[in-house]
C-alpha cells in the first residue's frame, strides 16, 4: 500500500471512528469539503501541512496517521471516538465454524 493510500484509509477510518463528516474535517483543517473529497478519492493529494492539521486535529502523531488505519484509529483518545473501543469490540459478534 502507497503512503497516499495509507493517508487516504487513515482519513477514512478517522472519520468513521470518531463519526465525523468531510465537513468537520475541512474546517478543522482550512480547507474545503470538496477539497478534503478530492484528497479522499485520489484525485489531489494530501499535503505535509495537510497531515499534519489532520493529526492535530485528532489528538495523534503524525507517524501514527501516516502509518495507517490500524495505528491512527488507535492513537485516537477515547473520548474522541463515536463508540469507545472495549464497546466496539464487546459487541462484535462471537464467529463460529471458521466465520471471519
Amino acid at each position: 500500500m502507497s503512503l497516499e493510500q495509507r493517508m487516504r484509509s487513515a482519513v477514512a477510518a478517522l472519520l468513521h471512528v470518531t463519526g465525523e463528516s468531510q465537513i468537520d474535517l475541512a474546517a478543522a483543517v482550512g480547507v474545503s469539503q470538496a477539497q478534503v473529497s478530492r484528497r479522499q478519492s485520489g484525485t489531489a493529494a494530501w499535503s505535509l501541512a495537510d497531515c499534519e492539521a489532520v493529526a492535530a486535529h485528532y489528538g495523534i502523531d503524525v507517524l501514527d496517521l501516516l502509518a495507517g488505519p490500524t495505528r491512527a484509529t488507535e492513537s485516537v483518545n477515547e473520548d474522541r471516538r463515536r463508540i469507545p473501543a472495549r464497546r466496539a469490540a464487546a459487541a462484535r459478534p462471537a464467529t463460529t465454524d471458521g466465520e471471519t
